[in-house]
């Protein structure tokens, strides 16, 4: 918020971030605070009340103030250790603040808690609990602090020199340019995407984490430099300034990262969501297909993540056309949404004018005479129309979906084709059977009577390799597909 007040809306506003002494533990509040001193955040002042107890037990440091003002001050704030029960002192510290240029202010607030309250002041066991029998004792002890209650206060008068801001109907700029058949990754697509939204409405931010060149975020950065930002290695950061930049409806946001980074920023996703963020999430190198990378960079558990996120669309393209209409889509949606993008290349089987919709899949192959449904998404829908190719040699004709969106997916495209198919449908994804592809499916045809689901994933934790023998090893290419639907119609 204090990013976008500075460097987006340019004004006057100021932003207060108040912390407890006990989830100062916590990495991200440092990644925040980096962050901060790094972009010069001299609108931001945190307030650390330092009160010594944490939920059950003392916290870390105690009251041990000066440890707090150097661990400040190393992260590049204006650390002022002050007396959090001095009203006068505070004020002073948070006009310093104020007036304090080129860095944000960490005021570190030295309190007890249940302050003045005979029983309760600076004793464990409180945390969270009604005072119960001291509760009229405690009530009597803060009316004799008051010293003139007839003090009127009057509020400085409120400065609104924000910008307006609406957000219009985003729409690509021009048409996705991609030739039919040719190959082309769909991270790349994300980043023309982007530049071609960004080209429709200047209020269009992109954020990274030190992987644009992989994510091609850089191609935005390279086109919109003043409207990238860059997170570096702190994904829970990375995910909190992008939920703040969405913050009041001031950006569109997109955040990108490799898909298993943002496992490290769930708590932050799950909580944006309670929240009612609006924020864009984009993860390549998903699944066993990016190859030589290797388990620790594959996203294979990404869609278990995001599809348990309350009203959140997870679009996964095929191509590059669907890419950048699901960006589009995305653009225009208000909530969480999340799409995953592939590193290795892809045909193009859309033409330019395809039309898209949240929760509608598409049917890329079919016949009178199909015996299965094949559904593959990504890399394994290409890998299902091979196969569709050479069991049509051998005169078995198989239906191919693309679900484009794995939530909301497609219940009716997916159960009427099942009915067509002998109801028989195979799911293949490049995801660990939980929570992916397979499940979905399972899920929206689950009440209708005579149709079966085989599903076909990663099963276990890959290694490094290049992508054809990694997906062969696990069973989701064009040769499992082939066995896997003889198999079903011999059933």
């Amino acid at each position: 918020m204090a990013y976008n007040a500075k460097y987006y809306d340019k004004s006057s506003y100021r932003v207060y971030c108040i912390l407890g002494d006990g989830e100062t533990a916590e990495g991200s509040v440092w990644e925040a605070m980096s962050f901060a001193s790094y972009y010069k955040l001299d609108n931001l002042c945190i307030i650390l009340d330092i009160n010594r107890l944490g939920q059950s037990e003392a916290a870390m440091l105690g009251h041990n103030m000066e440890v707090y003002r150097k661990r400040c001050d190393a992260f590049g704030t204006n650390a002022i250790v002050v007396d959090g029960h001095d009203v006068e002192v505070l004020n002073k510290a948070f006009h310093d603040a104020a007036n304090c240029k080129g860095q944000p202010t960490t005021l570190i607030c030295k309190t007890y808690k249940g302050k003045g309250f005979p029983g309760v002041e600076d004793l464990e066991n409180w945390h969270g609990k009604p005072l119960g029998a001291k509760a009229d004792i405690s009530i009597e002890a803060c009316k004799k602090l008051i010293k003139n209650p007839n003090v009127k206060l009057t509020m400085q008068p409120f400065t609104d020199d924000a910008p307006t801001v609406n957000f219009p109907k985003v729409t690509l700029s021009a048409p996705p340019n991609y030739e039919f058949g040719s190959k082309f990754a769909s991270r790349k697509a994300y980043g023309n995407a982007l530049v071609s939204i960004g080209k429709s409405y200047e209020r269009i931010v992109a954020l990274d984490g030190d992987t644009k060149n992989s994510t091609f975020s850089l191609t935005y950065k390279n086109a919109f430099p003043d409207r990238y930002v860059e997170c570096f290695i702190a994904e829970q950061n990375l995910v909190g300034v992008a939920i703040g930049l969405g913050t009041r409806h001031r950006n569109i946001v997109f955040v990108s990262t490799f898909a298993a980074f943002f496992t490290r920023a769930f708590d932050q996703i799950r909580m944006g969501a309670i929240s009612q963020t609006e924020v864009n999430f984009v993860g390549s190198h998903a699944g066993c297909s990016i190859g030589e990378d290797g388990p620790s960079q594959m996203a294979l558990e990404d869609f278990a993540c995001f599809r348990t996120v309350p009203h959140a669309v997870c679009f996964y393209p095929s191509d590059a056309v669907s890419c950048e209409r699901a960006i589009e889509l995305a653009a225009n949606y208000r909530g969480i949404t999340f799409t995953r993008t592939s590193r290795p290349e892809t045909p193009v089987i859309y033409k330019k004018d395809e039309v898209f919709e949240i929760g509608k899949g598409k049917c890329v192959r079919s016949s009178d005479s199909d015996k299965v449904t094949v559904v593959g998404a990504g890399v394994t829908l290409q890998e299902a129309m091979i196969a569709a190719d050479a069991l049509q040699k051998d005169g078995i004709n198989i239906r191919v979906i693309d679900p484009f969106c794995l939530k909301p997916i497609d219940k009716e495209l997916l159960i009427a084709s099942a009915k067509e198919t002998n109801g028989k449908i195979i799911t293949v994804e490049d995801h660990y059977p939980e929570g992916g592809l397979g499940e979905a499916v399972a899920g929206a045809v689950s009440e209708e009577k005579g149709i079966q689901v085989r599903r076909m994933a990663v099963n276990d934790v890959p290694r490094s390799g290049k992508k054809d023998e990694l997906m062969k090893e696990f069973k989701i290419d064009s040769t499992a597909i082939i066995a896997a639907v003889k198999s079903f119609i011999a059933y």
